[in-house]
């Protein structure tokens, strides 16, 4: 096998970053674009040791759930890597990547079930993130997302999974830097003003709330007039923010914000709890979505304890502490981002909530300090997962159950591992569709000591 070689490949499925997997006298090849049961004509891309990476030339034989993506973007565009396959199938695919992971990784025997699909497949992505750039001759401001692999913008016009206010927006600042000398961003030479566009949409009000990231250390004249400009547009618009990032990294914001007109935050509601979100706010990005989570989560402290003692830990703004808090005795949310704390704090205020502790602290020191027991512990990490001493330390800590929600089911399959190696039991592993179209799958494990 050799690059630019042309094969005729069936997919046997997809992996776990959404590429389809397909052999030849057993060698795995990567083919990008690809549904389970397509026949393809493929060329090789690229050659490794233990694999090959194609692009399809022509589609022989479509699968049967195959279909025309609702976005003319699709395959330029990289964030809805499977709007190409029907959404019934779609988290067919999901549940076996996590049951793929479970037991590989896991080394575990757990049944994965169908996971809860998302209650909106369009217009349900709430927080939007733009990284912004300006054309050389032209001079055009491009505002999109990053092509497949590379840092090269598609200015994207109109993006059905994220509600429409979206778009004018977007577009309103596009043409109107011009009027304010606001120049994009050259991530090369690392200069010119506007690095991303960073929007917060209510699901609850419709209320948007904007934050322009720039490379900057304060709000320059020019950008005060431009954030009243945007504010003064659109009524949507509940406030307009500055974020100061002048580091030559990849991270989206800097670790200041200011807001310049309006408010700097937007209410959303889950459940029957009001929340406050900020710029800086970790949120779930699908609102319906993660209410299905929490009423899950809820629903089984709630048939299986009485008034338990639970820890909530990664807890960013308290979402899970707050929402299980009426079928708790007491609640203790530990957070190490102290912006997502102080807006905890806001919110248990709003909602008049009595029982719940709030801790700006990491997880694991804070679980190391302290020698109370808990009856239920909620784990909630980022993508990485746990390390093993915050694991250990949860061990010590729990009186038998732990519930694990997890982005990524690979490191969820890892600390699954390192927990059942340590004496747990997992008893169920439910997948929900958080992020449709794409392969990401968010999981909530229910593990008994």
């Amino acid at each position: 096998m050799n690059i630019n070689d042309e094969l005729t490949v069936t997919i046997e499925k997809l992996s776990n970053l959404g590429t389809g997997i397909a052999r030849v006298d057993g060698f795995v090849i990567f083919v990008e674009n690809a549904c389970p049961q397509d026949e393809l004509k493929v060329k090789i891309t690229k050659i490794n040791k233990n694999y090959a990476n194609a692009k399809i030339i022509e589609i022989l034989t479509p699968s049967l759930h195959r279909v025309e993506p609702f976005c003319a973007m699709q395959k330029v565009c990289g964030a809805c890597q499977l709007q190409f396959i029907d959404y019934d199938y779609q988290l067919e695919i999901k549940r076996q990547i996590v049951e793929d992971a479970i037991h590989s990784i896991g080394g575990l025997d757990i049944e994965i079930p169908k996971p809860v699909p998302s209650p909106e497949i369009r217009t349900y992505r709430h927080k939007v993130q733009y990284p912004v750039s300006q054309t050389k001759v032209s001079r055009r401001i491009l505002a999109g997302y990053y092509k497949p692999n590379s840092h090269e913008i598609v200015n994207i016009k109109h993006c059905p999974i994220q509600p429409s206010i979206c778009d004018d927006i977007i577009e309103f600042i596009r043409v109107k830097c011009f009027d304010f000398g606001i120049s994009g961003y050259n991530e090369k030479k690392h200069a010119g003003d506007l690095r991303h566009i960073v929007l917060r949409v209510s699901a609850a009000t419709g209320k948007v709330l904007v934050t322009l990231v720039v490379n900057s250390k304060k709000v320059f004249p020019r950008l005060k007039d431009f954030c009243n400009e945007i504010f003064a547009e659109f009524k949507e618009v509940a406030g307009v923010c500055v974020n100061f990032n002048t580091k030559n990294t990849n991270v989206i914001l800097g670790e200041t914000t200011e807001c310049v007109c309006g408010k700097d935050y937007i209410k959303e509601k889950l459940l029957d709890k009001t929340f406050r979100i900020g710029a800086n706010t970790f949120f779930q990005v699908n609102p319906k979505s993660a209410e299905n989570i929490f009423s899950y989560v809820k629903k089984y402290i709630k048939e299986n304890f009485e008034n338990p003692t639970i820890l909530d830990a990664y807890a960013g703004i308290a979402t899970f502490g707050i929402n299980v808090s009426d079928v708790a005795g007491k609640v203790v949310s530990v957070e190490e981002n102290k912006d997502s704390i102080d807006k905890a704090r806001e919110v248990l205020e709003l909602n008049d909530i009595k029982n719940v502790e709030l801790h700006c602290a990491d997880t694991a020191k804070f679980c190391k300090k302290t020698m109370r027991k808990f009856d239920v512990i909620i784990l909630d990490p980022p993508r990485k997962g746990c390390t093993k001493e915050s694991l250990d330390e949860v061990l010590r800590l729990s009186k038998g159950t732990i519930i694990y929600v997890s982005c990524n089911p690979a490191t969820l399959a890892r600390d699954l591992k390192y927990l059942c190696e340590k004496g747990c039991r997992v008893q169920s592993i439910q997948p929900f569709d958080m992020f449709c179209h794409t392969y990401h799958i968010e999981n909530v494990a229910i593990i008994n000591l």
